[in-house]
């Protein structure tokens, strides 16, 4: 059973999908403010958050920044504002994936086990113990990545984004094939999601992001992990 945490301020909006999730067997806690979403976040402890973004006095963008601070839980932003740059927005604050209400039960079911799913390491099980990489070590068994020492705070999609490339270093990927591999989208107008979480990732990852020595990109086609200067 997953637990879901629902921070939405519409009682109607809350209802349809808090009856939908336990249709689907998940244990949910449903709450319409952004604070009572955060205080939720701790009582609660969800496996997953969906998190509308027009909330009364403390924003959704807010809330998912806040929950990014102290926590990797997958957040999921479902909002009726669809417009790219709304959507690049609330992916740029952290969020793992972004859902456009009016949104059915199915559609918002199959966008969570998407996220769920990136949980899982890349290559499972290789005990084969941390990796080192320049200043990174990359942690497959146990899903950790630090630098210098220090862990990072990698959200989901970013962890995922990053064991992906990394274990195919220099090889370069497409935005539509990281797309339909990581976020499990098909659609490529849904590419904003990869430049996103590349975006983040860098910020973490890299000594100077304007200058990505780990995560490159490929102009005109996608990304690669690599090669590291000498």
């Amino acid at each position: 059973m997953t637990r879901v945490l629902l921070i939405e301020d519409d009682p109607a909006v809350r209802r349809g999908v808090v009856l939908g999730l336990s249709r689907n067997g998940h244990e949910t806690e449903a709450v319409g403010t952004g604070e009572d979403g955060l205080d939720a976040l701790v009582a609660f402890r969800p496996d997953l958050v969906l998190l509308d973004l027009m909330l009364p006095s403390m924003s959704g963008l807010e809330v998912c920044r806040r929950i990014r601070e102290t926590s990797r839980v997958p957040i999921v932003i479902l909002s009726a504002r669809g417009d790219d740059i709304d959507v690049v927005i609330g992916l740029e604050a952290g969020a793992d994936d972004y859902v456009v209400k009016p949104a059915g039960a199915a559609v918002i079911e199959a966008r969570m086990r998407a996220v769920l799913r990136r949980l899982a390491p890349v290559q499972a099980g290789t005990g084969a113990g941390p990796t080192q990489v320049g200043d990174l070590e990359i942690d497959r068994d146990a899903l950790i990545v630090r630098k210098h020492g220090e862990e990072l705070p990698l959200a989901p999609s970013e962890l995922k984004l990053l064991l992906f490339l990394s274990a195919v270093p220099e090889r370069t990927f497409s935005r539509q094939q990281l797309l339909e591999d990581i976020w499990e989208h098909s659609y490529y107008g849904d590419a904003r999601l990869v430049d996103a979480c590349v975006m983040r990732l860098r910020a973490k990852i890299e000594e100077d992001p304007r200058r990505p020595a780990y995560v490159q990109t490929v102009r005109g086609f996608g990304y690669r992990f690599g090669p590291l200067p000498a």
